[in-house]
């Protein structure tokens, strides 16, 4: 599907962003293994998530959507304990989404019985090494494809051991399945990180009363001795998805966006950081704590941009947004370099390669690194046909780009955004007056 976008005169409004898919994810899979029922709102209704309750569904979760709203779902989940689960009696599809396929290996790396996960085309060339190695170290029997490294594969799980696990790259996805297998281990296990990840897994599981604890960069696990409580919550907004829009609102020349009620969790919000360092008019208001995790509204109002240096502790924090942060290096004044970022190229799509080319459609001076990306300012962007290949954060990257650029941008593959942001093009309707599409 081809989606035509053209500069607005000015944007306006308030956005209330999609639920968050990290935490939507996180309250399906947390509570299905918990002992008793939960109420789950605005639960991200992408395809992502959603393929999270059927590979649940396939393990004998019971699952059940109460309510559709635009804003989300309203399911109720009912838990039976880690022993609620059953062997699947068909392969698990986890579609697009890294985040089932890596959580749901660590949680059936300690179940006694078969289970096979796999996923699309995009999914299938993702590297899964970095996990079912240390799977196998502890004691879950993982066979894979191209090496043992590739999806599909097969878990016999059974009896772990406690670990060690010193990560080489911060991967949250990663540490919650390790912590997850920790959980049904013989002993402590500790995943050590070499920076700041999202902590989500920690924050939730620790509040349904699981032994985990983090202190720095390492978090401890203790074998579960009890059954977890189910966790009633109400999903705050997406800060990824809210991303597009405070960008879109920096770089446009008349613009003032406010986002509600988003998750603004401090191993998340790397591009609000980088954005002020750039000099950009974003502001937190209305701060506070919802079942434990920092919520706020967002406000974002043109602004004029330096270039900055990118790298280190910053890029885990900022890893989904930092195609973002090149597009608004675009319009700063001076080059802004990207560095230690390869986990962009392992994305559903090469995340460094596909924006570089796509961007560059649009008359930016972008250039490759292996770790990133070099930017040099441009006088403005011009409509092209660019394509999304496949990737829904790209998708959204070329839509707010057509937004800033001038003439007709046609966005490729523009379907791709029901992955996690269904609403996207009805919300752009919205803020952006006068704009095509």
């Amino acid at each position: 599907m081809d989606r035509h976008v053209r500069r607005p005169h000015r944007l306006r409004g308030e956005i209330v962003p999609p639920g968050d898919k990290s935490l939507s994810h996180r309250a399906a899979i947390f509570n299905a293994i918990a002992d008793g029922a939960a109420r789950i709102e605005r639960f991200l209704p992408g395809d992502d998530c959603r393929g999270t309750l059927r590979c649940l569904q396939g393990l004998g979760a019971e699952l059940r959507v109460l309510e559709e709203r635009p804003d989300g779902l309203t399911l109720e989940v009912h838990g039976r304990g880690l022993d609620g689960l059953s062997e699947p009696s068909d392969v698990l599809d986890c579609g697009n989404s890294g985040t089932t396929m890596r959580l749901l290996a660590g949680l059936l790396a300690g179940r006694p019985f078969v289970s096979i996960l796999t996923g699309d085309a995009s999914l299938r060339r993702r590297p899964m090494g970095r996990l079912l190695g240390p799977l196998r170290e502890a004691g879950a029997v993982c066979v894979g494809r191209a090496g043992e490294t590739l999806a599909p594969f097969a878990i016999q799980g059974g009896t772990l051991r406690g670990m060690h696990h010193r990560l080489a790259v911060a991967s949250a996805q990663v540490k919650s399945a390790l912590v997850l297998a920790g959980l049904q281990a013989d002993a402590e296990t500790t995943v050590h990180e070499p920076g700041p990840s999202r902590d989500h897994t920690e924050r939730m599981l620790s509040a349904m009363g699981a032994p985990v604890t983090a202190e720095g960069l390492c978090v401890r696990v203790r074998p579960l001795d009890h059954e977890l409580s189910p966790c009633n919550l109400r999903i705050p907004g997406d800060f990824s998805s809210s991303a597009f829009w405070a960008v879109a609102a920096v770089l446009h020349p008349d613009a003032e966006l406010r986002l509600r009620d988003v998750l603004v969790n401090p191993t998340r919000t790397g591009l609000l950081d980088a954005l002020r360092a750039m000099g950009a008019d974003v502001t937190l208001e209305n701060e506070r704590v919802q079942h434990g995790e920092p919520v706020a509204d967002v406000m974002a109002r043109s602004s004029r941009l330096r270039g900055i240096e990118v790298g280190g502790a910053l890029v885990p924090r900022a890893i989904d947004e930092l195609p973002l942060l090149a597009l608004a290096a675009c319009f700063a004044e001076g080059e802004t370099v990207i560095r230690d970022a390869a986990e962009l190229r392992a994305k559903e799509s090469d995340r460094v390669a596909s924006t570089v080319a796509e961007l560059n459609r649009l008359g930016a001076r972008l250039s490759e690194l292996p770790d990133g990306v070099r930017v040099h300012p441009v006088a403005g962007l011009r409509g092209a046909a660019v394509d999304g290949h496949g990737d829904h954060r790209l998708a959204m990257l070329l839509a707010v780009a057509g937004l800033l650029a001038e003439g007709e941008t046609t966005v490729r593959g523009a379907e791709a955004v029901a992955v996690s942001y269904p609403g996207f093009w009805d919300d752009l309707g919205r803020v952006a007056l006068g704009s095509g599409g």
